[in-house]
């Protein structure tokens, strides 16, 4: 069953099981810094990758900010889903900032972390397939 839709986010695409968050957490790796950082682990089982967004609300008080932030979170990765072709991993993006960045950086910001998550999930694969 194909997952991977041109320009949608479905709701296979999203992480929302309590049990499949406590194993991202558990055993995923956490990859950037400031001022997004990515949780991941490869390998989910689900034949396609699945996302979850979390702005803190200790930094944005306000849920207007932290529903804008997440609505940009999710519309880089949606535009950039692309990269991750042919590998089927759990993602928590965790947003870091205190300021409101515009989602151009956003944007390059997903990006640099969604190819360093295909480099490193891809040389897994290999390793395990080898």
């Amino acid at each position: 069953m194909e997952f991977r839709r041109p320009n949608t986010l479905s709701k296979e695409e999203r992480l929302y099981c309590r049990k499949d968050i406590s194993e991202l957490l558990a055993s995923g790796r956490f990859w950037g810094g400031y001022p997004i950082r990515m949780c991941a682990r490869c390998g989910n089982g689900a034949g396609h990758s699945r996302i979850m967004v979390s702005v803190p609300k200790k930094l944005f008080r306000r849920a207007v900010k932290r529903n804008l932030l997440k609505r940009r979170l999710r519309e880089a990765y949606r535009l950039q889903k692309g990269l991750l072709d042919g590998i089927d991993a759990d993602i928590l993006l965790i947003y870091s900032s205190r300021e409101v960045m515009s989602s151009s950086e956003i944007y390059a910001r997903v990006g640099e972390l969604l190819e360093k998550l295909a480099r490193n999930c891809s040389k897994a694969n290999g390793e395990e397939q080898a």
